[in-house]
């Protein structure tokens, strides 16, 4: 299954549902002003810009899953993906980063943080139903080191979502670093080849595939692009 974000419109329709499930984020500011003088020690998570691919996510976890399923964010920091699950209901929701600031998430009494590296991970094998990933593999992408990984920490029958940059055509974004890493955004041809690679893995793309855009909603660094969104199965 491949799904491309086609308009702004499409971003703020899914905030509007996350607003009625009671799992937006977006800091009040009120929030804001406990989290500057102290009062709250929590990170900021909510990201209006991130609306569309968080609740694609969550949608797919909530058709395909129950509470009780296994279910790990990689490249987690401010990800507001896992919190959100946890406000859902779900009982065991891992998240990993590099970034040691990743236990002063919210909900870090019932989110299990870990601090670590998403390519090389200290979970055990077939650990987990569902691995996800917002916006997080374009970024320094390693295609045999991810899709190793997380097929190996994937349950027979799991699933792998994940969001990235995206446009049918290439984008050359040359030197143009995101967190001290290179910056991938994803042509159709790229989608192809990472296909290819996961499939070495035991990861097989799940439905349809409709790599088309008809608009460029998001803008960054001087480059005009979408995001994707993507759900491999592990065979």
């Amino acid at each position: 299954m491949l799904k491309v974000l086609q308009t702004r419109q499409q971003i703020d329709a899914a905030r509007h549902v996350m607003t009625s499930k009671s799992i937006s984020l977006i800091e009040t500011f009120g929030a804001k002003l406990a989290r500057k003088t102290g009062l709250s020690r929590h990170l900021p998570v909510g990201d209006q810009i991130k609306s569309w691919d968080v609740m694609a996510t969550i949608d797919h976890i909530d058709k395909h899953m129950g509470k009780d399923g296994c279910i790990l964010d990689i490249g987690a920091y401010c990800s507001e993906l896992p919190v959100a699950l946890s406000m859902l209901g779900y009982k065991n929701v891992h998240a990993i980063d590099l970034n040691a600031n990743i236990r002063n998430m919210p909900r870090n009494d019932q989110v299990r943080y870990e601090v670590g590296n998403f390519l090389s991970t200290p979970y055990d094998a077939q650990k987990f139903d569902a691995v996800t990933a917002i916006s997080v593999i374009e970024h320094g992408y390693q295609p045999e080191k991810l899709f190793a990984e997380v097929s190996r920490i994937l349950k027979p029958g799991g699933s792998f979502m994940a969001s990235f940059d995206y446009w049918p055509q290439k984008i050359n974004t040359g030197d143009t670093q995101f967190f001290g890493m290179s910056w991938l955004i994803f042509s159709q041809q790229d989608v192809d080849a990472m296909i290819k690679s996961a499939s070495t893995y035991g990861l097989v793309p799940v439905g349809e595939l409709a790599f088309a855009s008809q608009d460029r909603p998001i803008h960054c660094l001087g480059f005009d692009y979408t995001f994707a969104w993507m759900v491999w199965r592990k065979s």
